[in-house]
């Protein structure tokens, strides 16, 4: 394996529809009583963890450790029964890609993700999609994005026999200016889709290896990725 693909979820791999933040709003109303909208941060493209602590924050309870599990392990309680509401989906041509790099023996394929890995696994599962990934990124690892690439990477190698990834032949797929920002710190390329909650011009003005409207038709993303 030669070629490495780190896939977001929300946005990228799949449309919750709300499900995430619902499941994040209801979670701190059962953790500590309080409504709470999520629109009070900017948590486009942040971990868990980062808009946990965020949260507190901003209704003056202390983002300590205790409260930051007690906040997510609630959100985990109620995420499975969110995305059974729906109506999530799969985006257009994800699976259809998944399915070519995963029988393709010169890539691998991991997640760089602002999910708990507990979280990741609910979503992707829920649309048959957790089994292409054996390794990846998650919000355990660090609250903060740009922190995720280095593990993700160390990751990819273990599960290459120890043999690394050049940066150029790394990609970071995402929907949001922060997920290029993430391609950038460990030198990685970024593809970037606009089929979360910025648009094709906003992406494309952080100067990514590519932007795309979305992933229906892969022949540009393939060319990219396969040369």
């Amino acid at each position: 394996m030669d070629t490495l693909l780190l896939w977001d979820i929300d946005g990228t791999i799949i449309a919750g529809r709300g499900a995430g933040v619902r499941a994040m709003e209801r979670g701190f109303q059962k953790a500590f009583g309080q409504d709470c909208d999520l629109g009070v941060v900017d948590w486009a493209g942040r971990t868990d963890k980062w808009i946990t602590r965020a949260v507190l924050e901003h209704f003056k309870i202390e983002p300590s450790e205790a409260n930051i599990a007690r906040y997510l392990d609630a959100y985990l309680e109620v995420l499975d029964e969110e995305l059974t509401r729906g109506p999530g989906e799969l985006l257009p041509g994800v699976i259809g890609l998944l399915d070519t790099f995963h029988a393709n023996p010169r890539v691998a394929q991991g997640l760089l993700t602002g999910n708990l890995r507990a979280g990741a696994q609910l979503k992707l599962a829920r649309y048959d999609a957790w089994h292409y990934f054996s390794f990846g990124a998650f919000a355990d690892d660090s609250a903060l994005r740009n922190e995720l690439g280095p593990h993700a990477l160390r990751r990819a190698q273990a599960a290459n026999g120890g043999r690394a990834f050049a940066p150029e032949r790394c990609f970071i797929i995402g929907d949001t200016p922060r997920d290029i920002e993430c391609a950038r710190v460990i030198g990685a390329q970024a593809i970037a889709v606009a089929t979360g909650t910025f648009t094709l011009a906003e992406l494309a003005s952080h100067s990514p290896t590519l932007a795309l409207a979305d992933l229906s038709d892969p022949s540009e993303f393939l060319q990219t990725i396969l040369g």
